[in-house]
C-alpha cells in the first residue's frame, strides 16, 4: 500500500467522512432532547401567580365588612318596614343581594389566583361603600318621615288648642254678654237703678243714707229713675235729666242704653256742682231745677 504524506491536508482529508457522519446525529439527539422538554412542560409559559399573604388578609376583611355593612341594610330595611310612619311605605330599600353573593364568593375563594382576589375583592369594598352610603340615607329618610309627622301631629294639636281656645273664648264672650244683658236689665229697672245709685254713691264718694234719701227725692221728682225718661219741651235726658243728654257721653258711649252710665254722670254733676245730693235737693225745691 502507497504511503500517504502526512500532511494538513492528508489529515483534513482523513478526518472528514467521520465529522459529515456525527452533525447529523447531534441534530437528531437536539430534537429528541427538546421534545422531551415540551412533554414535561419545561418550556411552558409562566404559572398564574397564587394569591398573596396581604390579598388573603385584604380578602377577609373586605368579607367582614360586607357582612357587617349588609347585615346593618337589613336591619334599616326592617326598620323600615315595620315603621307607621307617613311616607315610610315610599323609601327605597337597600338592596345587598350582590354585596352577600360577593362576601360569599369570598369566603370560598380558595382556587382564586391573585388577580382574580384582587378584582372580587375590589368588586366586595365597593358595593360595601354603596350600601352603607344606601343605608345611611335609608336612617336619614325615615328621620326626616319622622320629624315630618311629629311636625304635623304638633301643628294638629296647635290648631285643635287653637279651635278650643277660640270656642271657649266665644263661650266667655257668650257668657258675659248674657251677663251684661242680664246686669243691664237689672239696672235699667227702678229698683235696680236705685240699687246702683246707692252703691256708686258710697264707693266713689262716701254718701251715706241720708245723702241717698235725698238723691231718691231728687231724682224721682226729674224721671222717677227712668233711664228713658225724655222732656219733650227742654230736651233733658234721663234719669239726671241731663240737659242736653249728650253730655252723659264723657260717662259713656252707651248712656242712651245705661241707666249705670247716666247714674254715674248725674253723680259726678252733682259733686261738681252741688257738693252733695242733699244740696242739689234744695235747690231743686227752691227753684225747680238743679
Amino acid at each position: 500500500m502507497p504511503l500517504t504524506p502526512d500532511t494538513r491536508a492528508s489529515r483534513r482529508a482523513a478526518t472528514a467522512p467521520s465529522s459529515v457522519m456525527r452533525r447529523p446525529i447531534i441534530g437528531i439527539a437536539a430534537g429528541l432532547v427538546l421534545a422531551a422538554v415540551a412533554a414535561t412542560g419545561l418550556l411552558a409559559g409562566p404559572a398564574l401567580a397564587a394569591p398573596s399573604e396581604a390579598d388573603v388578609r385584604e380578602a377577609t376583611v373586605a368579607a367582614r365588612d360586607a357582612r357587617i355593612a349588609s347585615g346593618n341594610a337589613d336591619s334599616m330595611n326592617d326598620i323600615v318596614a315595620e315603621s307607621a310612619v307617613p311616607g315610610a311605605d315610599e323609601l327605597p330599600e337597600v338592596d345587598v343581594a350582590d354585596l352577600k353573593r360577593g362576601a360569599k364568593a369570598l369566603a370560598d375563594a380558595d382556587d382564586f389566583t391573585a388577580e382574580e382576589l384582587g378584582e372580587l375583592t375590589d368588586d366586595v369594598v365597593r358595593r360595601t361603600v354603596i350600601a352603607q352610603r344606601e343605608t345611611v340615607a335609608l336612617q336619614n329618610g325615615l328621620t326626616a318621615a319622622e320629624d315630618a309627622d311629629k311636625a304635623r301631629i304638633e301643628a294638629e294639636k296647635a290648631r285643635i288648642a287653637a279651635e278650643e281656645a277660640r270656642i271657649a273664648a266665644e263661650k266667655k264672650a257668650a257668657e258675659e254678654k248674657r251677663r251684661a244683658a242680664e246686669a243691664l236689665a237689672a239696672v235699667n229697672t227702678v229698683d235696680g237703678a236705685k240699687a246702683t245709685a246707692r252703691r256708686m254713691a258710697s264707693e266713689r264718694y262716701g254718701w251715706g243714707g241720708d245723702q241717698f234719701s235725698c238723691l231718691a227725692s231728687l231724682w224721682t221728682k226729674e224721671s222717677g229713675w227712668d233711664y228713658r225718661a225724655y222732656n219733650s219741651s227742654s230736651g233733658a235726658t234721663g234719669i239726671p235729666q241731663s240737659l242736653p243728654g249728650s253730655k252723659m257721653a264723657t260717662a259713656g258711649a252707651d248712656w242712651r242704653t245705661n241707666a249705670a252710665t247716666q247714674i254715674s254722670w248725674g253723680l259726678d254733676y252733682i259733686k261738681r256742682a252741688y257738693g252733695s245730693p242733699c244740696a242739689a235737693w234744695s235747690h231743686s225745691q227752691a227753684v225747680n231745677w238743679y
